[in-house]
């Protein structure tokens, strides 16, 4: 059994994965374009040693993501922008999304094959199979598929992607052979026109909470990305349920469960909290007249809009017609919900201020904490932050992170150079490199044909 490790990677969003991170004195609004800035990043979390940059898809744009994710109304396709990061580094791993519900097992082997040869072994495959009815809209089709459609399709995908890379030639262009698959929904013949991947099997991530996604991660994938959870309780939960699914398939000890996490950090607390609350008021909210869970997040699907109309449905106690900037009289958050409890408690965490308490809870910080959260957020010193991590690699809850920059540049290098250096001292996570490729840094075998 491998010696166990705390593996972190980097959510690249351009704009940053904070609603309004793109408005920070210090982003760089256009970034999703900037090939230079996206270079620098990517050697920036290079030089942390990070095990990975992830690069999401959506396939499709829409406006109404402008509020509540607006960077993925528009960025470069990211096979390009991996293949740009890999000429510019030469040992942090690049992983690109690929949806096999709208693609070809040939293409996606061809495509990963050869990014796996441009990076020289640092190439991994985030398998989704779309939770966004919009994209198939713009495959020729009426509607998305359902869920169980989907992850047929994808399974046999990735078993057909496989058989290509393992059948490839190598390098020396001998060795190939055809694989003649003939299964549900492919007929292909191979052999593939790239040599055999350089890491074998392209490493693959996945993502998802349902049963068949959770199976596919603990069957098939390398790497599970977990979404959010709303308690500690739970993400010990589902860290422990793909564990006990991997091991049922005699994987326990080769799939890495790596949640999302948003770090605010900088040098104090006080002044993390500062940035947390600058990002927040940088939010446009909604008018009041708009409520109810229709508004669309990309990937994550939809939820309640930030406005003190939807806030008093979450917290269950009516807040409407106040200042943002007002204290909420403690009276009257004894009267909110379970779950307005639960976001009471998150408020507190995140911004240190408490109910009747000396800094007390605002309706502002009621409608920020309203819409779900695209990942676990912590705010803090560099102390703080490696201390959650800590905990939640040392209480299985996860085997590292992927780290979501709320805005960027700025949020890498605070990470990068805060907290990484905290987390190395303690021992907790490389100082060096082991090897080149991505299946070097996720202490993985290299496959056998």
């Amino acid at each position: 059994m491998r010696t166990r490790e705390l593996h972190l990677g980097l959510m690249f969003w351009a704009t940053g994965t904070h609603a309004a991170g793109w408005r920070h004195p210090d982003a760089v609004a256009d970034a999703a374009y900037d090939i230079e800035l996206i270079q620098e990043v990517s050697r920036s979390a290079e030089r942390a040693k990070l095990d990975f940059v992830f690069l999401g898809d959506r396939l499709a744009s829409d406006p109404a993501l402008q509020h509540s994710n607006p960077a993925q109304i528009s960025r470069l396709e990211p096979f390009a922008t991996a293949a740009a990061i890999a000429a510019a580094t030469t040992h942090i791993g690049v992983v690109v999304t690929a949806n096999p519900t709208y693609s070809d097992p040939y293409g996606i082997a061809r495509l990963l094959a050869s990014l796996d040869h441009l990076s020289e072994g640092r190439a991994a495959w985030n398998l989704v199979t779309g939770a966004d009815p919009a994209a198939a809209l713009n495959f020729g089709r009426d509607a998305h598929w359902d869920t169980e459609r989907r992850y047929d399709w994808a399974e046999e995908t990735l078993a057909v992607v496989r058989r290509l890379w393992d059948a490839a030639p190598d390098p020396d262009g001998t060795g190939s052979r055809r694989i003649d698959h003939r299964g549900r929904y492919f007929s292909v013949d191979g052999p593939l026109d790239v040599a055999r991947p350089p890491q074998g099997h392209v490493v693959v991530f996945s993502a998802g909470t349902s049963d068949r996604s959770r199976e596919l991660g603990a069957r098939d994938a390398d790497v599970v990305f977990a979404g959010p959870q709303p308690t500690f309780a739970k993400r010990k939960e589902y860290y422990a349920d793909i564990r006990a699914r991997a091991a049922r398939h005699g994987r326990a000890d080769r799939v890495a469960v790596l949640p999302g996490l948003t770090p605010i950090v900088a040098p104090t607390t006080e002044e993390a909290v500062a940035l947390h609350d600058l990002l927040n008021a940088l939010l446009v909210l909604d008018p009041e007249r708009e409520v109810g869970d229709i508004v669309r997040a990309g990937g994550i699907g939809e939820g309640h809009r930030r406005n003190l109309t939807s806030a008093s449905e979450v917290f269950g106690v009516d807040v409407r017609g106040h200042d943002l900037a007002d204290a909420v009289p403690a009276a009257v958050l004894a009267g909110v919900s379970e779950e307005g409890a639960r976001r009471l408690a998150e408020i507190t965490r995140l911004t240190r201020r408490t109910v009747g308490g000396p800094a007390p809870i605002t309706y502002g910080d009621l409608v920020h904490a309203t819409p779900a959260q695209l990942s676990h957020v912590v705010v803090g010193n560099p102390e703080e932050v490696a201390d959650m991590i800590q905990e939640w690699f040392e209480e299985g809850a996860a085997d590292g992170f992927n780290i979501y920059p709320a805005y960027v540049p700025g949020a890498v290098t605070a990470f990068t150079e805060l907290v990484v250096p905290v987390l190395q001292r303690r021992g907790l996570f490389r100082k060096e490199y082991r090897g080149r490729t991505l299946r070097d840094h996720l202490g993985l075998a290299l496959p056998p044909r």
